[in-house]
C-alpha cells in the first residue's frame, strides 16, 4: 500500500494542464473487483491548490508500473483525450519475457477480443476483434528471458501482454498469459511504463518524462545486459 506523501514523491512531471506520476506495480488504478484501494483515493492530495482532483487521462494495468498522466482541470482532459485519440502521445514500456524473440526487432498486428464473463475475462487474438499494433526490439538476452522496449500503437487492454505471448514470449510473472515453471516462485509482473513523450503545447516542445525502474526488474533486467540507471531525468516542476 501507498500513502499520500509516497505518492506525491512518485510525481515525475507537474504543471499546470497536467501530472504524470510513477504508478508502482500492484496499485489499480479505479476501484475493481480485487481490491478496493486504488489510486482514485489518493487524486484529492494531488489537486495542489485546484479546486478539483486530477483525473486519468489513461489507464496502465494494476501490476503495469510506470508512466500515468493525468489531466488537472477539464480542458486538460479533452486535450490530452484528443491526443491519445489521434495516436500522438508516444508510450515506452520495458518488459522482461520469458524466452527469447524471434529476431531483433518487429512489428506484431493482431486484432484482440475480450472473452468470458465480466468478472472473469482474458484478452485473446481474435480476427474479429479490435486491430492492435506493436512495435518491438529486443534490447539485451540472458538466460532462458529477454529486455523488450514495446511502443504500442493502439491502446487495447492487456495488449502488451497478450502480444509478447503471442510471439512465444510471455512476460515474466504474468499469472494470465504467462507461465510458471514447476516449483518456481511467482514473481510480480515485469511490465514497466518507461516513458511517454506528450506534445502538449502547440509552440514548445514536447515533454518527455522516464520513469525509473521499478526494484522488482532490476536483477531480471541485469541479467538481460541493462547496465543500470545512469541517472535519472530531471523534470521541472511548475504550477
Amino acid at each position: 500500500m501507498v500513502n499520500v506523501e509516497e505518492l506525491r514523491a512518485r510525481i515525475l512531471y507537474r504543471d499546470a494542464m497536467m501530472l504524470v506520476i510513477d504508478k508502482p506495480a500492484g496499485l489499480a488504478v479505479h476501484a475493481g473487483n480485487r481490491s478496493d484501494h486504488h489510486l482514485g483515493q489518493y487524486l484529492a492530495s494531488l489537486s495542489f491548490g485546484l479546486p478539483n482532483p486530477p483525473e486519468l487521462a489513461h489507464r496502465l494495468d494494476r501490476d503495469t508500473s510506470g508512466c500515468l498522466i493525468l489531466g488537472r482541470h477539464r480542458q486538460a482532459l479533452r486535450r490530452l483525450g484528443a491526443l491519445f485519440a489521434h495516436g500522438r502521445i508516444e508510450k515506452v514500456y520495458w518488459a522482461v519475457v520469458m524466452g527469447g524473440p524471434p529476431g531483433d526487432a518487429g512489428v506484431i498486428d493482431k486484432p484482440l477480443a475480450k472473452i468470458g464473463p465480466a468478472w472473469r475475462w482474458k484478452v485473446k487474438v481474435d480476427e474479429s476483434g479490435q486491430p492492435s499494433v506493436t512495435a518491438w526490439r529486443c534490447m539485451g538476452r540472458g538466460s532462458g528471458l529477454a529486455w523488450i522496449e514495446c511502443r504500442p500503437k493502439s491502446g487495447r487492454t492487456h495488449q502488451l501482454r497478450v502480444h509478447l505471448a503471442s510471439i512465444g514470449c510471455p512476460i515474466l510473472g504474468d499469472r494470465t498469459y504467462g507461465r510458471t515453471a514447476d516449483g518456481e516462485p511467482q514473481r510480480p509482473l515485469h511490465l514497466h511504463a518507461r516513458a511517454v513523450t506528450i506534445p502538449l503545447y502547440p509552440n514548445k516542445p514536447a515533454v518527455s518524462v522516464e520513469a525509473p525502474v521499478p526494484d522488482h526488474m532490476r536483477a531480471a533486467l541485469r541479467a538481460c545486459g541493462w547496465p543500470g540507471e545512469s541517472a535519472r531525468v530531471s523534470q521541472a516542476v511548475a504550477g
